[in-house]
């Protein structure tokens, strides 16, 4: 009998310095034992140091792209990443509408790590309205939380449990990550709506630059963890503790001049 992967989709932006976007999904798939397919969203021209140009792919090829993945193999997740459109934020909620897949983690990208803009402020209502609603979690940080909450002020563990809490409301679980708030111990807030729990996740924060990517990172380990059949909150606590590990093996390289990426390989692979 032949052997199977467990298949995630990526549906996101190229970061060419590959620490974010697709390379970033694809390596943390990988590193998770699971198998990757993409769909490019987005080339963009960014670096370490920050973003220079967005350059979309037509929908209906984004969308042409994930339907030959589909199609043709076992896709047991689907994480979607940056989207910058508000002409594929909408495609993508009708493929979603159409193929109704099982696990949808949905990272709503709008700021490079080295501050660069990533989503039209067009696409914002799109993806409210459409496509939060289809995901099963969604893995803002806390100015995408703000953004997604009208604007709304952020600043406390407390302000994150309302808010994250507040962001079910548009049918998905949420994750909250916690790094925009000051001190040395980073809690995020997960909702997961099917068990009703609401958890306080706490690790220690890593200090160094070797950031970029995170999001990516994060929320592509709960994709692949979600594709091996974990239920969601112990996804996310596995998922986690992958992305600490990799900010922890990474902390002290330097790949650019900016905020480097983190150590997706960190089990397996010595650099240097």
């Amino acid at each position: 009998m032949s052997k199977k992967y467990n298949v995630v989709l990526s549906i996101a932006g190229s970061d060419p310095s590959g620490g974010a976007g697709i390379q970033a999904d694809i390596k943390t798939i990988s590193a998770l034992g699971c198998y990757a397919a993409t769909a490019v969203t987005s080339v963009v021209n960014e670096n370490t140091t920050g973003v220079y140009g967005v350059h979309d792919i037509p929908a209906d090829f984004v969308i042409g792209q994930a339907n030959s993945v589909l199609d043709d193999l076992n896709v047991d997740a689907i994480k979607i990443g940056m989207l910058h459109s508000p002409d594929l934020a909408h495609a993508i909620a009708e493929l979603l509408r159409q193929r109704k897949p099982q696990n949808v983690v949905l990272d709503p990208v709008m700021v490079a790590t080295s501050g660069g803009d990533l989503m039209l402020q067009e696409t914002l209502d799109v993806l409210r309205t459409e496509l939060i609603p289809l995901a099963t979690i969604i893995t803002p940080n806390i100015p995408e939380a703000q953004t997604l909450l009208d604007g709304r002020q952020i600043k406390t563990v407390d302000d994150m449990k309302l808010a994250a809490e507040d962001l079910t409301e548009l049918g998905p679980s949420v994750l909250l990550k916690g790094g925009h708030i000051e001190g040395d111990v980073l809690i995020d807030i997960l909702c997961n709506v099917d068990t009703l729990q609401r958890l306080e996740l706490p690790c220690d924060k890593i200090k160094t630059p070797n950031t970029h990517g995170t999001g990516c990172t994060l929320s592509s380990a709960i994709a692949a963890n979600l594709a091996k059949g974990k239920p969601l909150t112990p996804a996310v606590i596995a998922a986690k503790e992958y992305i600490n590990n990799a900010i922890a093996a990474g902390a002290d390289y330097q790949i650019g001049h900016g905020h480097g990426p983190v150590c997706h390989f960190f089990s397996t692979l010595k650099y240097g």
